[in-house]
């Protein structure tokens, strides 16, 4: 699955990131790491993904963890992508 490569590219878009989506691996830090990762854009990216790839994630499924790393965001994906 690519789906590290879409986290990246949803990321970016949501993010406005430019240039330095590139730089974004799977053990690139989130949370803390991204100052345009506040709290009202966690909501946009959480939107985004389950536009993206048709899911729905519950309330009591969003944690810090997920949003760890690009790595983690992606685990998470492909978790919900799964059931």
């Amino acid at each position: 699955m690519h789906s590290i490569e879409q986290v990246k590219l949803l990321l970016a878009d949501t993010l406005n990131l430019g240039e330095r989506a590139s730089t974004l691996h799977a053990d690139s830090g989130l949370l803390g790491s991204i100052p345009e990762l506040d709290s009202m854009a966690v909501i946009h990216i959480i939107t985004a993904l389950e536009e993206r790839f048709g899911i729905v994630i519950d309330d009591d499924e969003i944690s810090a963890s997920i949003f760890y790393t690009v790595g983690s965001l992606a685990t998470f994906i492909e978790q919900k992508l799964a059931q």
